[in-house]
C-alpha cells in the first residue's frame, strides 16, 4: 500500500537546487522547451531538475541488498541517523577481461555475502572531469514523514550527471549479446500426421436412392425457436468518483549548505495511493545568504475513492441486443451505426450434453483469479505454464522472467529487443529460385534490460492476474504473499515497458553490460529520465516516475546493476531509442501507460470500422496520450484520422516486420470491402460489389459433376465421421455438407441430396447428442470445451492436442460450416442443435466478456490479425500458426453460421475476421514478390511455413515435402480461398513450385496433396484445373479424406473452366 502522509522530496529538490540554478517556470500544453529557440532555456549542463545517484542512509544501517521485503516502521522517536559518508554496496570486484569468473551480486547469489558495507577508494566509479565541473555537487538533509508520521532522515548527495562503471558483479567478464537459439521444433501436441485421413472406404457405384424432396423435413417449422430462457446478468454501467481532500498535514524544514539565492516553493498534492495529482507555483522567496538557511515546504493531501455501480438485469437469455454495452462513448468515425459487431453469442451455459470436469492437465500456475475465464492461447501464456521463464513477445520486446539466470544472475524481468540485422538464418535450399534461407530466428536469452529490486531472491514468486484478450498483469514478489510487489501490466503493442514499484529497492540490471548511464533531465516535473548505453551500443531509455516523492537517485554500482532507493513507490518505464532524433517521441508519453485493450466496432453495407482502444494508467495519465506499436496490417487499414498520428519512430518486430509508434489511446481501423455476397457457392472477390450473375454449368460439365456427386453420396458418412478426433471428424461433416450443398443448389439434384441430407444430420447428431468415441468436457479450470481424449488416453499430443486447447479454430470452424449449411437447407434442424454449435462458437470465438462462459476470443489474436494455434504447450518461441487457410476456414464457418441462424452481428464479424485475415494473410504469411515485412532472402519461400512469434521455419509439423509446407496453407479450398489467397500469389507459387519444370513439379505430386495443389490451381487457370479432375480414368486416391471431388470439379468449372 502506499503511504496516506508522504513527502513530496521532488518538491524540496526541486527547492534547493532552484536557489542555485534559478530557471523560469511556465505552463501550457507543451511539456518541452526547445533550446535552439528559447533563450532563457537552460543549456543541459545546468539543468535544475537534474538529481542523479545519491548515498543513502535511513532508519537502520543494513545493506540495501539484504533489506527485508516488509520494513518494519521507523519508531515515534525518530531514527539514529549514521554519518552521511555511510553507505552501501554488494560485493564487487574490478572487471577482469581476461577471466569469466566474478563475485556475483549476492541477492542473486544466496552464496555470495557482502564482504564491506562501503566502497574503498580505489574503487569509485569514475567521474569526467568535463561533468565534474559542469554539475556541481549539493548535499541536502531532507527531514519527512512516514505513513505513521514517524520521522526519516535521508541524505542525498547529488552526483555528476554521467557514470561508467568500473565494477562488474557478473557471472562472466564479458556483455552477453549472442542469447540463445531453438532451431528444433518443439512438436508437444502436434504429432507427426497428414492433416486428414489417409485410408478411407471407397465405392465406384451411387447406391443412395432420392427422396422426395417436396415434402418437409419432419414436423417442426422453420420458423421454431427455443423457449426463452431468463436469467440474471450483473454488470458494470457506471462508475463514481470521490475526492476527499485532507488539509495540511505537516510543516517540514530543509536545512542546505548550499548557496541559495531563491527558493520556490511547490505544494504538491499527493493522493492516497501515491501520485501526483497537482502541482503548482505559489511564490518564491529571495534569500540572500551564503551560509545554513532553512527552507518550510508545506504538505497537503488528498484521497480518492472510485467505486463501480453494479446494475442487476434480468432479460430473455436469447435477447442479447437488448442488453446496454459498457461503452457509452462511440469513437469511431463512420459513427456506431449499422450493425454491432460484437454482441454476445449467449450467455448461458453449454448444452446439457456436455459434462463439466475439473483438474486439467496443465494447472494454471500463479494465477491468482481463478474464477473467470482464462486465456490458453495468447502471447503471455508462458508466464502461466511450466518453468514461467519461456519468453513472452509484446511486440516490439519481449519478456522474460531471468529467474536467476544470465550474467546478471537476476530475478527480475527480462527486457529484449532485436534489430532486424540481428536475425539469424538458416541454410539456403538451392532447389528453389533465388535460394531463400530455410528458416529465420531471432536469438532469445538476451537481457539488455531487467527490471527489478534488491529484495528479490531464490524465493521470488511470479503471478498474473487479469489474463485478458490484449494483456495481462504480471507480478514479481520477494516471496509468495509478500506486500512489496513489482507490477507490470503487459499489453501488446506498448511502447514502454512499465513497473509499478511498491515497497521496493529498484534494481535496474543488465546482462548486456552498461557502458555509460547518463541522468538526462525531465521531460516534465516529478519525471526523472536517464540515457542508457550498453556495450552491444544500443541506447536504452528509462523514466522513472516517484509516487511517494521520493526520487530514485539511481546509483550505478557495476556494470550490471544500476540501484535506487530502498523502499521506494513509483513507476518506471523502459524503452529503446533507435535514432536520437526521435527520442522526444518517448518523452511526450513518458508518465503513462496502457494496462489494457478493448475492441468495439460496427459494419454498414460492405465497411466496418472497429476500434483497438486501451485503459490507461500512470500518475500523468489524465494529461498524456498514450504512444501504441502498430503492425503493418493496422497502418494499412488505419482511418484518415489514426493515420495523421503516425510517428516515425519504429523498431523491429521478430517476424511481423517494422512496428510503428502511434499516438493515440485508440485507433480506428476499417476495411472497406467486406465480402458480405460471399456464401456456400464459389465466389470471387473481383465480383463481390455488384451480382454475381451466377455462372451457368455447361451442360457437359453438369452431366460429368452429377455422375461422380451420386457416387460420392452413396459412401458411408458415418464411419468417416464418427473418428476418434474432433478435427478429422469435422473435416468429414464439412466435406459431405458441401456435397449435400452443390448437389442441391448447383447440380439440381434435390431429390438426391434430401436422402444425402437426411443421413448427414444424423451422423451431426452424434455429436450435438456428445456420444462420439471421445466426448467433449467442459473443463472449469480453464473455461472451454475439450476433447476428454487426452484424459482417457494421457497422451497430450492425440486428436492434435485439443484436450490441451490445441487447434480449437482448426476442429471447429469445420463443424461451424457443416451446421451452417444443414441448417441452411433444412431450418427445422436448427431447433435442436443450435445451441450446441454455439457453444463450439462460444469456445473459441466469444466475442464479449459479458459472457463469463468462455473466454473472449480464446483463438483469434486482433492485434496480429489471425489466430494462434498453439495451447497450453510453454514454448521458447512463443505461440504459432501452420495453417493459415484453416483459420479463414473458422472465419468463414463463423459467417456462414451466422448468416443460417440470423445472427447478424455474427455474420458480419465473421465478415470483418475474413477481411481482416485476408490482410495480415497476405502481410505475414503468403509472401508475394513485393512483401516487405519478411525478410527479403525469406519471402521466396512463398509461405512462411509455420509462423511462430519468434521465427518463420519453412517446415510442417507432419514433414517437409515442398507439397506438404505449400499445401497446408492451402487447405481447405473453398469459396473463401479466392479472397485469402491473391490470383498474384498463387501465380508466383506455382511458377515457383508447381509448374512443369519446378522443383515440385504437379504432375509428380502424389495423394490427395495433388488434389489440393491442382484445387488451388483454380484460382487462375481453372480450366486446367477442370481439365485434370475430369480427365479420364481420374485416380480418387488424388482426392484426400476431407475433400469431395464433386466440388473440386465444380468449383473449377463455375471459377470459369466449365460454364456457359
Amino acid at each position: 500500500m502506499h503511504p496516506r502522509w508522504s513527502l513530496a522530496l521532488l518538491t524540496l529538490s526541486q527547492a534547493f537546487l532552484a536557489g542555485a540554478f534559478p530557471i523560469p517556470w511556465f505552463v501550457g500544453s507543451s511539456r518541452h522547451r526547445d533550446l535552439d529557440c528559447d533563450p532563457e532555456a537552460p543549456e543541459p549542463s545546468q539543468n535544475a531538475l537534474l538529481t542523479p545517484s545519491p548515498s543513502i542512509s535511513g532508519a537502520q544501517t543494513a545493506s540495501p541488498i539484504d533489506s527485508p521485503a516488509d520494513s518494519a516502521p521507523y519508531s515515534d522517536d525518530g531514527p539514529s541517523v549514521p554519518p552521511s559518508s555511510s553507505s552501501f554496496a554488494p560485493d564487487a570486484t574490478p572487471i577482469q577481461p581476461d577471466s569469466s569468473d566474478s563475485t556475483s551480486y549476492p541477492n542473486e547469489d544466496p552464496s555470495a555475502a557482502p564482504s564491506s558495507s562501503s566502497f574503498a577508494p580505489d574503487t569509485t566509479p569514475t567521474q569526467p572531469d568535463s561533468i565534474d565541473s559542469a554539475s556541481p555537487s549539493y548535499t541536502s538533509t531532507i527531514t519527512f514523514t512516514d505513513p505513521h508520521l514517524s520521522i526519516q532522515t535521508v541524505n542525498i548527495t547529488d552526483i555528476p550527471s554521467s557514470q561508467d562503471p568500473t565494477l562488474t558483479s557478473a557471472k562472466q567478464s564479458f556483455p552477453d549479446t549472442t542469447g540463445s537459439l531453438i532451431t528444433t521444433l518443439q512438436t508437444e501436441g502436434n504429432p507427426p500426421v497428414q492433416p486428414f485421413p489417409t485410408s478411407l472406404p471407397t465405392i465406384t457405384s451411387a447406391t443412395l436412392q432420392p427422396l422426395d424432396s417436396s415434402v418437409p423435413f419432419g414436423n417442426a417449422t422453420a420458423t421454431g425457436t427455443p423457449s426463452p430462457v431468463t436469467g440474471t446478468i450483473t454488470f458494470p454501467v457506471s462508475t463514481f468518483e470521490t475526492v476527499v481532500v485532507t488539509q495540511t498535514v505537516t510543516s517540514v524544514p530543509v536545512e542546505t549548505t548550499a548557496v541559495i539565492t531563491a527558493v520556490t516553493v511547490l505544494p504538491t498534492m499527493i493522493t492516497a495511493d501515491g501520485s501526483v495529482v497537482a502541482t503548482s507555483v505559489v511564490g518564491t522567496t529571495v534569500v540572500n545568504t551564503t551560509g545554513t538557511v532553512l527552507v518550510e515546504t508545506t504538505l497537503a493531501a488528498s484521497s480518492t475513492v472510485v467505486g463501480t455501480v453494479a446494475t442487476t438485469l434480468t432479460t430473455e437469455l436469447g435477447s442479447i441486443a437488448s442488453l446496454p454495452t459498457a461503452t457509452s462513448t462511440c469513437l469511431l468515425s463512420m459513427g456506431c451505426y449499422g450493425q454491432d459487431l460484437f454482441e454476445p453469442v449467449a450467455l448461458g451455459p453449454p448444452p446439457n450434453s456436455i459434462g463439466f470436469r475439473g483438474g486439467h492437465p496443465v494447472p494454471p500456475l500463479g494465477v491468482l483469479d481463478l474464477g473467470g475465464p482464462l486465456e490458453t492461447n495468447k502471447f503471455y501464456q508462458n508466464f502461466v505454464l511450466g518453468s514461467q521463464s519461456s519468453p513472452s513477445f509484446v511486440m516490439p520486446y519481449s519478456l522474460t522472467w531471468a529467474k536467476g539466470s544470465g550474467n546478471a544472475l537476476s530475478w527480475g524481468m527480462a527486457i529484449s529487443h532485436l534489430d532486424e540485422s540481428q536475425k539469424v538464418f538458416g541454410p539456403n535450399n538451392t532447389a528453389i529460385p533465388n535460394t531463400p534461407a530455410g528458416y529465420y530466428i531471432n536469438a532469445i536469452g538476451i537481457q539488455s534490460i531487467i527490471l527489478s529490486a534488491a529484495e528479490f531472491g531464490p524465493n521470488t514468486a511470479l503471478t498474473t492476474d487479469s489474463l485478458l484478450a490484449f494483456s495481462v498483469n504480471v507480478h514479481l514478489q520477494p516471496s509468495l504473499g509478500s506486500a512489496s510487489v513489482l507490477t507490470m501490466p503487459v499489453v501488446q503493442g506498448m511502447s514502454f515497458v512499465t513497473g509499478q514499484y511498491i515497497n521496493l529497492q529498484p534494481a535496474i540490471q543488465s546482462s548486456v553490460f552498461f557502458r555509460n548511464i547518463a541522468a538526462a533531465g525531465q521531460p516534465a516535473p516529478g519525471i526523472y529520465k536517464y540515457r542508457v548505453t550498453l556495450e552491444d551500443g544500443k541506447i536504452w531509455l528509462i523514466y522513472a516516475i516517484p509516487a511517494n516523492g521520493l526520487t530514485p537517485n539511481f546509483q550505478l554500482v557495476s556494470s550490471t546493476l544500476l540501484q535506487g532507493l530502498p523502499n521506494w513507490y513509483g513507476d518506471i518505464q523502459i524503452a529503446k531509442l533507435p535514432d536520437d532524433s526521435l527520442e522526444s517521441v518517448y518523452d511526450d508519453a513518458a508518465g503513462a501507460y496502457p494496462t489494457a485493450g478493448h475492441i468495439a466496432g460496427y459494419a454498414l453495407n460492405m465497411t466496418a470500422q472497429y476500434s483497438l482502444s486501451w485503459s490507461k494508467g500512470g500518475a500523468y495519465s489524465a494529461n498524456t496520450t498514450l504512444l501504441m506499436f502498430a503492425l503493418p496490417h493496422h497502418r494499412d487499414s488505419f482511418d484518415s484520422n489514426t493515420r495523421g498520428s503516425i510517428t516515425n519512430l519504429t523498431l523491429a518486430t521478430t517476424t511481423k516486420g517494422k512496428a510503428t509508434a502511434v499516438v493515440g489511446d485508440f485507433w480506428i481501423l476499417e476495411e472497406t470491402s467486406l465480402p458480405v455476397s460471399l456464401g456456400f457457392a464459389p465466389w470471387r472477390p473481383e465480383n463481390a460489389a455488384g451480382p454475381q450473375g451466377a455462372p451457368v454449368l455447361s451442360p457437359a460439365a453438369l452431366s460429368t459433376i452429377q455422375r461422380i456427386s451420386a457416387v460420392e453420396a452413396s459412401q458411408n458418412m458415418s464411419a468417416q465421421t464418427n473418428l476418434n478426433s474432433m478435427y478429422y471428424s469435422g473435416k468429414a461433416l464439412s466435406k459431405f455438407a458441401q456435397l449435400v450443398y452443390t448437389m442441391h443448389d448447383l447440380l439440381g439434384q434435390q431429390d438426391l441430396a434430401k436422402a444425402a441430407l437426411l443421413e448427414l444430420e444424423s451422423c451431426f447428431d452424434v455429436f450435438s447428442n456428445n456420444r462420439q468415441q471421445f466426448p467433449l468436457l467442459y473443463d472449469t479450470d480453464w473455461k472451454g470445451l475439450v476433447s476428454s481424449a487426452s484424459y482417457v488416453t494421457g497422451d497430450s499430443g492425440v486428436d492434435f492436442g485439443n484436450s490441451y486447447y490445441n487447434d480449437h479454430h482448426f476442429h471447429y470452424g469445420y463443424f461451424l460450416h457443416a451446421a451452417a449449411v444443414i441448417g441452411y437447407l433444412d431450418p427445422t434442424w436448427l431447433v435442436a442443435n443450435k445451441d450446441y454449435v454455439n457453444a463450439l462458437v462460444r469456445d473459441v470465438s466469444n466475442p464479449s466478456s459479458l459472457d463469463q462462459w468462455f473466454p473472449v476470443f480464446r483463438s483469434f489474436d486482433w492485434y496480429h490479425g489471425h489466430s494462434w494455434a498453439k495451447g497450453l504447450f510453454e514454448s521458447g518461441d512463443g505461440k504459432d500458426e501452420e495453417s493459415s487457410s484453416e483459420d479463414a476456414m473458422f472465419a468463414y464457418g463463423l459467417k456462414m453460421w451466422g448468416k443460417t441462424i440470423g445472427d447478424a452481428s455474427m455474420e458480419a464479424r465473421g465478415n470483418l475476421m475474413i477481411s481482416v485475415l485476408s490482410r495480415s494473410l497476405q502481410n505475414y504469411f503468403l509472401m508475394t514478390s513485393n512483401n516487405v515485412n519478411q525478410p527479403s532472402n525469406f519471402i521466396g519461400n512463398k509461405v512462411t511455413g509455420i509462423l511462430f512469434e519468434n521465427k518463420a521455419d519453412h517446415v510442417t509439423y507432419f514433414g517437409a515435402d515442398l507439397s506438404y509446407v505449400q499445401g497446408i496453407h492451402m487447405i481447405p479450398i473453398m469459396p473463401f480461398s479466392t479472397l485469402t489467397r491473391t490470383q498474384q500469389f498463387v501465380h508466383e507459387e506455382w511458377l515457383t513450385y508447381f509448374a512443369d519444370g519446378a522443383v515440385r513439379q504437379a504432375v509428380d505430386i502424389d495423394g490427395g496433396w495433388k488434389g489440393i495443389v491442382y484445387a488451388n490451381l483454380a484460382t487462375i487457370n481453372p480450366s486446367a484445373a477442370y481439365n485434370f479432375f475430369t480427365q479420364p480414368n481420374f485416380d480418387w486416391g488424388w482426392i484426400d479424406g476431407g475433400a469431395s471431388l464433386t466440388w473440386y470439379i465444380t468449383y473449377s468449372a463455375l471459377l470459369g473452366g466449365a460454364t456457359t
